[in-house]
């Protein structure tokens, strides 16, 4: 396993379920630094993430996943760590298997935590996952199973080079099409997903976001 290791856990009014990923990720990845984003919540989010978490920053405003993401790998970063693992806040993913995304950066620079299209996502969620990693795979010439997943182990020289683009759901796309664009090597993880929570994506505006990300690359226009 890499070392050090930092888990960077973006957080929208999870108050309720923040508080339980933090003591997966500590089970887990006992020697992690634990860091969260609190993106505007407006329930107890930030003090859920003050106690359980070692770090915690937090917008006055919601800004969005891509915009927590990024403060909290910045984070991450500065803190000297070798490698970053992404989770989400909701409890959908299980922390179990950070351990294996890791181990996986042996032989990659981008470890994905794929989830199973099976019945228990969402239908919507399930349409778009598959469209978007069929176009990210065309995009990138190499199959994708899943483009949209926030479940993610990446190593440091990865995050240093990779300058994502987008505030919300559309910068995990971003970063993955150019990471492999760059040739940094991606592979998959299957990982256990649980549904339930609220999900804060959007499947008709954040959606939108994310096709114009990839019709953004598939025409050859980064900016």
């Amino acid at each position: 396993m890499i070392a050090p290791v930092a888990c960077v856990v973006p957080a929208l009014d999870a108050g309720r379920t923040l508080p339980h990923v933090a003591r997966a990720l500590r089970d887990a990845l006992p020697h992690a630094t634990l860091i969260a984003v609190d993106d505007g919540s407006r329930d107890d989010t930030y003090a859920a993430a003050a106690a359980t978490f070692d770090r915690v920053l937090r917008f006055t405003r919601n800004r969005g996943k891509g915009a927590a993401l990024r403060a909290g790998i910045a984070e991450a970063l500065a803190l000297g760590v070798s490698a970053v693992v992404t989770i989400d806040a909701d409890g959908q993913h299980d922390p179990e298997s950070a351990p294996a995304l890791l181990a996986a950066l042996a032989g990659a620079d981008v470890v994905i935590g794929a989830r199973a299209r099976g019945g228990a996502m969402p239908l919507a969620r399930r349409v778009t996952n598959a469209l978007a990693a069929a176009a990210v795979g065309t995009i990138a010439g190499v199959a994708v199973a899943d483009a949209q997943s926030g479940y993610r182990a990446m190593r440091r020289t990865v995050l240093e080079r990779v300058a994502a683009l987008g505030d919300r759901y559309e910068f995990e796309t971003d970063f993955l099409i150019r990471a492999m664009e760059a040739g940094f090597r991606v592979v998959a993880v299957p990982v256990a997903t649980r549904y339930g929570a609220p999900s804060h994506f959007r499947a008709v505006r954040d959606g939108a976001r994310v096709i114009r990300t990839i019709w953004r690359h598939r025409a050859g226009v980064r900016r």
